[in-house]
C-alpha cells in the first residue's frame, strides 16, 4: 500500500519566503516515511510554482500544481504571511477539494489582519494594546510600536521612541502593507501559547513559552539565535489559567482550526493579546514544536496529529 500523499507547500510571494521554505523543508524531512509520502511544492517569489512532480515544461504553472494536488490526500500549506497564511491557500484547497492542515479561509484572513484580530479579541473580552490604524501619517503620542497590519515574522516592525523617527517607521511599514498599526509600548513579559486540535485528545493547549530578549523581538533577533525561549514559562496557576482561557477564546472567536500560536504580553494589569499566527514557523526549532516537545509530544508526532486531524 502506498503512503498517504501529503503536498507540502512552502515559499510564497512575501517577505517571509525564506522562513516558509525552511518550514516546508523541515516538515517534509520529519514526516514519517512509513506512513506518508511528502510531495514538495514551492511557490517562487514571482508566484510561479515549482516541484519535482511538475516536470520541466510545466514548472511555474498553477494548472500543473493543481494536477499534482489532485493526486494528494492532504495538503500541508506552510506559506507564512500574505498570499498563504491569510486564507489564500486554504481557499485554493477548498476549491480543489483537497483536505488541508490549518485554519479555513475566514480565520486565516481575520488573524492575518492585526486590526481585525484586535476587534474580535476585544469583543470576547480579551484585552489588546491601545493603538490606531493609519494609512499615511500618524501623530506621536510617546513611545510606540509601528507594524504593518498584515505581515509576519516581525518584518516592518519598529520601536519608535522619538517623534522624528515616527514618519520613517510608518513609511517602512507601508512598504509591506497599505495599512499600518501604531500601538502603545507594553512593558511586560512576552508569553506565547499554542492551541492544537488534537485528533486523539481534543482541543488543547501546549505549555506556555516565554521569549526573553534585551529589547524588541524583531526579525533580526527572531532568527539570529540571540532570543532565549523558556518552556514552560514560569507562571502562577491563576496566570496560566487566564492565559489558556484567553487563547482559547480568541482561537474560537476567529474560527481557527488545526493549530495556532497566540501571543501575549503579561503586564502588571494582566495578559494583553499581541497577535495570532494561524500557521506559525514549523521547523523543529520553532516555538510551537518546542512547546509541545516540552509536553512530551515529539516533532514528527505533532506533524502526524496535524495531518490526521486535517484528513478527519
Amino acid at each position: 500500500m502506498r503512503g498517504i500523499r501529503v503536498a507540502v507547500i512552502g515559499g510564497g510571494q512575501n517577505c517571509e519566503h525564506d522562513v516558509s521554505v525552511a518550514s516546508a523543508a523541515s516538515v517534509r524531512q520529519a514526516l514519517d516515511p512509513s506512513k506518508y509520502e511528502a510531495v514538495a511544492l514551492t511557490i517562487g517569489r514571482d508566484g510561479r510554482w515549482h516541484g519535482p512532480e511538475l516536470g520541466a515544461l510545466a514548472s511555474g504553472s498553477l494548472a500543473a500544481a493543481l494536477d499534482v494536488l489532485a493526486t494528494c490526500d492532504v495538503v500541508f500549506p506552510l506559506v507564512h504571511g500574505p498570499q498563504g497564511e491569510d486564507g489564500t491557500l486554504a481557499g485554493l484547497c477548498e476549491l480543489a477539494g483537497v483536505p488541508y492542515v490549518g485554519s479555513p479561509l475566514r480565520a486565516g484572513a481575520l488573524a492575518m489582519d492585526k486590526w481585525a484580530t484586535k476587534l474580535v479579541a476585544e469583543a470576547v473580552g480579551v484585552r489588546t494594546a491601545k493603538g490606531a490604524l493609519v494609512t499615511s501619517t500618524a501623530d506621536f503620542t510617546g513611545p510606540v510600536v509601528v507594524k504593518p497590519v498584515a505581515a509576519g515574522s516581525s518584518f516592518g516592525v519598529t520601536l519608535v521612541r522619538r517623534e522624528e523617527d515616527l514618519e520613517p517607521a510608518v513609511r517602512q511599514a507601508l512598504e509591506l502593507d497599505d495599512r499600518v498599526l501604531v500601538e502603545e509600548v507594553l512593558n511586560g513579559r512576552e508569553i506565547d501559547i499554542a492551541v492544537l486540535d488534537d485528533p486523539d485528545e481534543g482541543r488543547r493547549t501546549g505549555p506556555p513559552l516565554e521569549i526573553q530578549v534585551p529589547g524588541l523581538f524583531d526579525t533580526t533577533v527572531k532568527y539570529d539565535g540571540s532570543a532565549r525561549f523558556v518552556v514552560p514559562a514560569p507562571l502562577a496557576g491563576t496566570e496560566l489559567k487566564a492565559l489558556e482561557d484567553s487563547a482559547l477564546k480568541v482561537y474560537e472567536a476567529l474560527g481557527c482550526r488545526g493549530l495556532a500560536r497566540v501571543d501575549f504580553f503579561l503586564t502588571d494589569d494582566g495578559f494583553v493579546l499581541n497577535e495570532v499566527n494561524t500557521m506559525p514557523g514549523m521547523t523543529a526549532e520553532s516555538q510551537v514544536p518546542k512547546m509541545f516537545a516540552a509536553a512530551g509530544l515529539s516533532y514528527p508526532d505533532l506533524l502526524d496529529k496535524l495531518v490526521r486531524g486535517a484528513m478527519r
